[in-house]
């Protein structure tokens, strides 16, 4: 199918372009920017006036997956396509952790075309139990970009060395969250004047910085390149800071809930700000906030985990942590553009160029994203930017509404989906 989308606003971070460029599709790839390449006979037309022409949303931590985990979720992945992301990464789940070839060839089969690609993190240990690791170079060619614990997080530092000693033998990344599982024990807020005055157990900002101790040491033994995902505390992103000036193999993201909210909005017990990791302080706020406008934070993610109403129902420590977020991806980074008054460009970098270009560490063997140049994917999204719109939960297409973020009004609505040169998604008027 040949696309023209005309009369946009292109704004690529990776190219350093924002203008008014007409965009050109053949064969799922982008053949030209302005003007038409020789002969271009359009089958479709797109008239983008009054609107923003993006790459695609790369999101570096969505949960997508269906209860038990054994098949993507129709509704999660129209979720992404309504929230303009075309590519994202999958932990692994707790039910169906893909620790062996078969489960992630038969995970994979479950993709379509015109879906978002999905990159699954294969499972550091088999059964994510953190004893035995898996057979990391079987799963890499099964199509496991890395290997995680997902929440299980490793308590024998052994097991994390040889599992650090593996992928770094294999040039394979480990894709870790940083958080000492004994500490974290029990946790379901951040530890704090707030959560004791809730009566909440809380979890130390040391559960953080203890588990990057140990990373950082272990990566000086082994060099390899470890993904630090949804990092949140200000002592951790010091540590971050400092293990990049010192030149070790790291990435990291942080989450757009810890980017906007703190410990406080919690309020009295309300589950939907039930998460993992947990809101801290306006200190570690600011710190992530910081993080992420000097690139220290390489990248903002959704952190999408659809849960249900059962599972929010229950007293806020034995709740579902969690919040939907596909669709709130590009609206939450808008809204942290305006309010740091930070170049849009920069703000648009951390959603589509930052996270691509961890991916392209991490995996450089798979196609390229995160811009629109000429002979890059045709993934991308048109967006309204000056749409202000009301988060109605029950509006959203996620299966798991819940969100912490419901009835606020935030900026920019996309429009229209385009995956490989196809138009996947359109949002009704």
């Amino acid at each position: 199918m040949r696309l023209h989308i005309a009369n946009g606003r292109l704004i690529d971070p990776a190219h350093a372009v924002d203008g008014r460029h007409d965009l050109y599709i053949a064969q799922g790839r982008v053949v030209a920017v302005g003007a038409a390449p020789d002969g271009f006979q359009a089958d479709r037309h797109l008239d983008a006036s009054g609107l923003a022409v993006l790459p695609g949303l790369v999101d570096l931590s969505a949960r997508v997956s269906q209860p038990g985990g054994a098949a993507f979720a129709p509704a999660e992945l129209r979720a992404a396509l309504a929230g303009g992301v075309t590519r994202l990464v999958l932990p692994p789940h707790p039910d169906a952790p893909p620790d062996e070839p078969g489960k992630v060839e038969a995970l994979m089969r479950h993709a379509q075309a015109g879906q978002c690609m999905v990159h699954p993190l294969g499972a550091m240990t088999v059964a994510l139990a953190g004893d035995t690791l898996t057979e990391m170079a079987l799963l890499s060619q099964a199509g496991c970009i890395a290997f995680s614990q997902g929440e299980s997080g490793i308590a024998d530092t052994r097991v994390l060395w040889g599992a650090l000693r593996y992928a770094s033998g294999l040039g394979h990344t480990l894709w870790l969250r940083p958080q000492d599982p004994w500490l974290a024990r029990g946790a379901s807020a951040a530890s704090g004047a707030y959560a004791e005055r809730l009566g909440l157990e809380g979890l130390p900002a040391q559960a953080e910085t203890v588990a990057l101790h140990t990373i950082f040491e272990l990566q000086r033994a082994t060099g390899a390149r470890v993904h630090l995902t949804r990092l949140s505390t200000a002592p951790g992103l010091d540590l971050l800071r400092a293990a990049k000036r010192e030149g070790l193999p790291v990435t990291a993201d942080v989450s757009a809930n810890s980017l906007h909210l703190t410990d406080v909005d919690i309020g009295f017990f309300d589950t939907n700000y039930r998460l993992s990791p947990p809101l801290r302080g306006q200190r570690d706020r600011d710190a992530i906030q910081a993080a992420l406008a000097d690139g220290v934070a390489d990248a903002l993610c959704s952190d999408h985990t659809a849960v249900d109403n059962r599972g929010k129902a229950e007293p806020f420590p034995v709740s579902a942590p969690g919040a939907t977020g596909l669709e709130l991806l590009l609206s939450l980074t808008l809204k942290w553009a305006r309010d740091s008054r930070r170049p849009l460009a920069e703000a648009l970098a951390r959603v589509t160029s930052g996270p691509a270009a961890v991916l392209d560490k991490i995996a450089p063997s798979a196609t390229p994203a995160g811009h629109l140049g000429v002979g890059a994917p045709a993934d991308l999204c048109l967006a309204d930017l000056d749409a202000e719109w009301i988060v109605t939960p029950a509006a959203l297409q996620s299966r798991g509404a819940h969100t912490p973020f419901a009835g606020m009004m935030l900026p920019g609505r996309v429009r229209a989906t385009v995956v490989g040169g196809q138009l996947a998604w359109e949002t009704p008027v």
